[in-house]
């Protein structure tokens, strides 16, 4: 790369800690609500999993939807959320696992870089691992770029760094 071009970094990254603590205050909150106190509800982080159980279908889209409000709250994106299918188990309880995602799969690295290269903004998009890297001389052109992929709606949250 050429010293006279500017540059930035397509992410996507999610705050574990600020997961955490979405996740302790939706436990807190089942615990104190009236519709889930006393029930067999349950939701448990481990990692990049959350798994909720719950009694029934109600009650696990109860969880999820306070859950979806703590990590709102937290300027967490929904979309960062990987939503597992309810699974039945014994006794008519209901599981459901949510992986946060971390990174940018090569799907969505190429969903991004034909997004980019469609837009016939004059720079240079490449994968890297989990990221994507914008290149381009003008740093007018980068930021036309990072106000495309906000309007554009893709399926991920992104951030924006080591702009350079």
């Amino acid at each position: 790369m050429a010293s006279k071009d500017s540059s930035f970094d397509i992410v996507s990254q999610v705050d574990t800690m600020e997961v955490e603590n979405a996740v302790n205050q939706t436990a807190k909150e089942i615990s104190q609500r009236f519709d889930l106190k006393g029930t067999d509800t349950k939701i448990e982080r481990s990692n990049d999993d959350i798994t909720i159980s719950a009694e029934d279908d109600f009650k696990l889209k109860n969880v999820v939807d306070i859950l979806q409000t703590k990590l709102t709250k937290r300027n967490i994106s929904l979309k960062a959320l990987d939503y597992g299918k309810i699974e039945s188990s014994l006794g008519g309880k209901v599981k459901q696992v949510i992986k946060v995602r971390q990174g940018i799969d090569k799907d969505q690295a190429k969903l991004i870089t034909s997004t980019i290269k469609d837009s016939k903004i004059k720079v240079q998009a490449s994968i890297q691992g989990d990221s994507v890297r914008v290149s381009g001389k003008n740093k007018d052109d980068l930021q036309a770029v990072i106000q495309l992929l906000k309007t554009a709606d893709l399926p991920i949250n992104l951030q924006f760094t080591n702009y350079r």
